[in-house]
């Protein structure tokens, strides 16, 4: 499932994708990833995404039940 709310919230603190990687320690390949829904992060990587935006985890990566 597409990360929509990562993405919006990365361009709130106009950060591009290799920023917020280089912040949380992870390639631009990976942040990327997870904006479209391919890759599955670590819960580690989520809370530094997290502190990278100031957003909690329901903010960013909560999926609603369809």
């Amino acid at each position: 499932m597409k990360n929509k709310k990562l993405k919006m919230a990365r361009a709130e603190h106009d950060l591009s994708q290799q920023e917020l990687a280089k912040k949380v320690g992870v390639s631009r390949q990976t942040i990327g990833l997870i904006e479209v829904g391919k890759y599955n992060p670590t819960l580690q990587l989520c809370l530094s995404i997290c502190w990278a935006l100031d957003k909690t985890l329901d903010e960013l990566f909560w999926q609603e039940e369809a």
